[in-house]
Parts: structure tokens; sequence; C-alpha cells
């Protein structure tokens, strides 16, 4: 059974040309913590994806899968 996709900060950090390691750097989190958040092996806290979408200038929808595909 494949694993739940629930974020999409791989992508969108992509999209941006950024890497997990700037924002290791930039919200002060462990890149360890980060590489699992692109992983989906972890979920960052609500605060956490604002602080994101806000570097990144993107909504935070734009950072998780939607719940319904259309």
């Amino acid at each position: 059974m494949p694993k739940q996709k629930y974020n999409r900060i791989k992508i969108v950090l992509a999209e941006k040309e950024k890497s997990a390691k700037w924002l290791a750097e930039v919200t002060g989190k462990d890149k360890s913590t980060v590489s699992r958040w692109c992983t989906n092996d972890m979920q960052p806290t609500i605060e956490t994806f604002y602080e994101i979408a806000k570097l990144l200038d993107v909504e935070v929808r734009e950072l998780l899968v939607p719940s319904k595909q259309y």
C-alpha cells in the first residue's frame, strides 16, 4: 500500500527553486525534520505551514494535497 501524501512542500520548494536545506535554515528547524516533511514521513504544525507559505510567497493551501481529486 503506497504511503499517503499530505503535503506538497517538496514540490513547492522545487517550483520556487529552493532547497530543503534553505527551508531548514530560514525556519530554524533541523535538516532531518524538514527532510521528513518533504517525504511526508512527518507533518509540520499548522503554524509552521503558514510560516512556510509566507517564506515561499504562496497560499498555505498550495502546500497541501487536496482532500478531493476533481
